[in-house]
């Protein structure tokens, strides 16, 4: 019998997967606890039309992503954070959390910290390159110049 998944379902398949079970695992197991529905001519089209939606959602976060990426690709973010005087050692390290706060203070724009990635802990004043992932098809360095206030 032929269904489509509505959940992730260990070694049978994944969410909207149509899978083959056994009829008896289907009327038993899947459909009481609303795991999956019978793959009928109505339920694929409703498939489709979720499919094409989420694709559409993902196209637009995808475009969005690309635009904030052209806006900060140039800039350089400024960032200060406390230091010694007369040396570039800074007093703990520089967080993907002020990072986001720099940018939306300087350019409005508003960064999820989960998207900035630091390889290594930015623990000295200067310009550093720091990765930024939007989406997992957009990705860029973004250039931050972090200054010492003693």
């Amino acid at each position: 019998m032929k269904v489509i998944l509505k959940q992730d379902i260990k070694g049978v398949g994944k969410a909207d997967d149509i899978v083959n079970v056994s009829p008896g695992y289907a009327r038993n197991f899947l459909f009481p606890r609303n795991f999956a529905v019978e793959a009928t001519e109505k339920n694929l089209m409703e498939r489709e039309k979720r499919r094409a939606a989420i694709e559409r959602r993902g196209e637009k976060a995808r475009e969005e992503a690309q635009s904030t990426a052209e806006k900060l690709a140039g800039t350089v973010i400024v960032v200060h954070h406390k230091g010694g005087a007369g040396t570039t050692k800074l007093y703990g390290a520089v967080t993907p959390q002020d990072i986001a706060e720099a940018v939306k203070q300087q350019t409005g724009i508003e960064l999820d910290k989960r998207k900035i990635h630091i390889q290594t802990p930015i623990k000295s004043a200067g310009v550093h390159s720091v990765p930024v992932r939007l989406h997992h098809e957009v990705a860029f360095d973004l250039q931050v110049e972090v200054v010492a206030d003693s």
